[in-house]
């Protein structure tokens, strides 16, 4: 079986297919942005004047998944507000959209999907050029993968029933696309060159399918995942939450969660807070304002006794407008894999969904927290956009792209003003433990780790360093 779909292919069949899917049950209609302030937002003490800031006024992105649940409670509760400034929550149709939104001044501020900040710096195809910086971790884990109810018909199970099988999920992958036509073989993610993308290539490959000749990856907008699924235009799909826990058995029943991207790679960073260099050059004081209340609204989500109230918050129509039975699952860390027998797969796990504080068995770093950015992720990133083709070679000044941005410097200091304590060092080596495929990354050796790699696109004899 050998699809051989080159990357332009790629990009122009996802635009084509995303253009002609139709929305699914929780469509975008209509603005529904979040504007204006709560009565708790109102009431709360202002501690920045908003005249000692640049630009108090702000505007927003976000998308409506779990994900927006810090920038849901930072305008509720008025973090917002509490460090002078007056935003406007623009609701953004895709993560694409999210991304070009300030890219091109749209938005002053948005969530971008991990990945698309390194990939914007380096040109990799499918992300804008662009000096987009990270200013801070969102969140990471929060998402999965989803398969329809074929794949689980064809013998496909949740991946902790594979007891870290690669070989056997390998096997029954492939017998169920060994028997799809080419143009049936679909997996949807939610952009190109970004770590999701990077997940769906990274599993098949650990598990000897590989992803440029077995099947298609396209870009699908996360509310149109399970209508899509649905009247059979792909077979599975990676997305943030609800969208996965939308689909099982018992909501809409049209499919099963294979994996959490944890599960892929534990402790992964899924969205950074995206902001252009340009804003924090000229508007150093507003930046700092801004990061202070995502951060608060971060640890205001991270609390294991307001996550309830998250769940219920984002359920909002301005949000996620999904029924909070949808959007509990992850962020309380009460997750069902679902399925199609008796069998009940609810896994409780505080770290389903990490806002700011670590549970105890990833708290491996003193002083560590999910909103702070480990460069050596960013590096991580660019070997996978090297594997599959989006980028020649390893920049040879790869650690200054990460450096200039990943704000890691900047986001100390902002932290610091805050009381809270960072890691000093910016890399870190990823233990195999953290990985599907139980293979370490060193980001010392960002080419040696691509070297061990037996599939990827265009596999060369060597990799050098690239000059640019």
């Amino acid at each position: 079986m050998n699809i051989n779909w080159t990357r332009r292919e790629f990009l122009t069949g996802m635009g084509a297919t995303a253009a002609g899917m139709s929305l699914g049950g929780c469509a975008i209609g209509g603005d529904r942005s979040a504007t204006g302030l709560t009565a708790e937002a109102a009431a709360i003490e202002q501690i920045v004047d908003p005249k000692t800031l640049e630009k108090s006024n702000l505007t927003v992105g976000y998308v409506p998944v779990n994900d927006c649940a810090p920038f849901a409670i930072a305008w509720q509760k008025g973090f917002f507000r509490k460090y002078g400034l007056n935003v406007k929550l623009n609701r953004e149709a895709s993560w694409g959209t999210s991304r070009d939104g300030v890219i091109f001044g749209r938005t002053d501020a948005a969530p971008v999907v991990s990945g698309a900040v390194t990939n914007a710096r380096t040109g990799a195809e499918g992300a804008r050029h662009a000096p987009l910086c990270a200013a801070m971790t969102i969140h990471r884990h929060g998402n999965a993968m989803t398969m329809n109810r074929a794949m689980w018909d064809a013998g496909l199970r949740p991946w902790q029933e594979y007891n870290g099988n690669l070989e056997e999920f390998g096997r029954d992958f492939r017998n169920y696309f060994d028997k799809l036509a080419p143009e049936k073989r679909v997996w949807a993610v939610v952009l190109s060159s970004a770590i999701y993308e990077y997940f769906v290539r990274y599993l098949s490959a650990a598990a000897g399918v590989d992803p440029a000749k077995e099947f298609r990856i396209i870009i699908v907008p996360p509310p149109q995942m399970v209508t899509n699924v649905r009247i059979g235009a792909m077979q599975a799909y990676m997305v943030a939450e609800p969208w996965n826990t939308r689909a099982i058995t018992g909501n809409e029943g049209i499919g099963f969660t294979f994996a959490q991207g944890r599960e892929v790679w534990q402790g992964h960073p899924d969205r950074l807070l995206g902001v252009m260099e340009s804003f924090i050059t000229n508007y150093p004081k507003t930046y700092r304002s801004l990061v202070k209340a995502m951060i608060e609204a971060c640890q205001y989500c991270s609390k294991p006794e307001n996550r309830e109230e998250v769940a219920k918050a984002i359920s909002q129509r301005s949000f996620t407008a999904a029924k909070p039975k949808l959007t509990r699952a992850a962020i309380v860390g009460e997750y069902n894999y679902g399925g199609f027998d008796d069998k009940k797969r609810i896994v409780k796990a505080p770290e389903t969904t990490i806002f700011f504080d670590y549970p105890a068995n990833l708290a491996t770093v003193p002083n560590d927290h999910s909103t702070f950015l480990w460069q050596s992720q960013s590096l991580w990133l660019m070997t996978q956009s090297v594997r599959w083709g989006q980028i020649p070679e390893v920049p040879k000044n790869a650690e200054a792209v990460a450096r200039k941005a990943w704000k890691t410097d900047l986001y100390r200091e902002i932290a610091a003003e805050m009381g809270i304590e960072c890691p000093t060092e910016d890399y870190k080596v990823e233990p195999a433990t953290a990985f599907i495929d139980k293979k370490a990354f060193d980001p010392s050796d960002p080419v040696g780790y691509l070297n061990s790699f037996e599939i990827r696109a265009n596999r060369p004899k060597s990799f050098f360093m690239s000059s640019s």
